[in-house]
């Protein structure tokens, strides 16, 4: 069940990137009002009580988490976002999905098409690459567990992998629907997550070079800066030692 994770790297790359902190309180707000749209109440609202999980390991204060979910109830003035997916290929024919959430449109595809194009890639057709993923909970742990105890944990709880990363970190995976009582039965157990949420997992992943590598994460920053985007995926496998190389 254990192993290296070939997608690790680039999830770990963008918790780096997560370090700007202005723009990652505002992609959480748009999500918690967006996610509320569908009921207010976490209990009954699964995607919205990850949304508010998430929010709380970023350490957004509870008022701030309210009035989100109030303007996405109805309960206070808001603004209307759409979810878009955007497909598309980076060098090397890697596969991208970009989850954005906008109140234009217009602008949302020019500014995604046009990230895309600057660094030799292309937009694709809806279905092009979602094929490659699937939806999955994920639950990340710094070193420094015990990772027999967490291993043992989790598998028990149901979860469907337990990959141990070279840097001794780890990542719970479960199926969707399993990932609320995973995660609980986890942290009773004593364990406490850095991050937990879903994600988009690839079924074949992309080995890069370094100069292949260097343009695919040109790619992710560019996508990541734009404020309408609010999560990429690829299925980009970048070696450990080139993404040392690279920083």
């Amino acid at each position: 069940m254990a192993g290296h994770s070939k997608w690790a790297n680039m999830k770990h790359r963008k918790a780096r990137q997560d370090a700007k902190r202005t723009k990652v309180f505002t992609k959480i707000i748009r999500e918690l009002s967006v996610a509320a749209k569908n009921g207010a109440n976490p209990d009954d609202n699964p995607r919205l009580r990850a949304a508010v999980e998430k929010a709380y390991l970023n350490n957004l204060k509870k008022d701030v988490v309210e009035r989100a979910i109030a303007r996405g109830a109805g309960t206070a003035e808001s603004e209307s976002y759409e979810e878009l997916t955007y497909e598309g290929y980076g060098v090397n024919g890697v596969a991208f999905i970009v989850e954005c959430m906008t109140d234009n449109r217009n602008r949302t595809v020019g500014d995604v098409r046009h990230a895309f194009d600057k660094r030799g890639g292309n937009l694709g057709t809806n279905g092009s690459v979602s094929y490659l993923f699937t939806r999955k909970g994920q639950i990340s742990f710094e070193p420094g567990f015990n990772e027999d105890a967490l291993m043992e944990a989790a598998l028990d709880a149901g979860a469907d992998d337990v990959v141990i990363n070279s840097d001794g970190s780890a990542d719970v995976m479960t199926a969707f629907e399993d990932f609320f009582a995973v995660k609980d039965a986890i942290i009773a157990a004593g364990f406490k997550p850095i991050s937990a949420d879903f994600a988009m997992v690839p079924s074949v992943t992309v080995s890069l070079d370094k100069d292949a590598a260097e343009k695919i994460i040109s790619l992710i920053d560019a996508l990541e800066d734009l404020d309408d985007v609010q999560n990429v995926y690829t299925n980009a496998d970048i070696p450990e030692d080139i993404m040392e190389q690279l920083g």
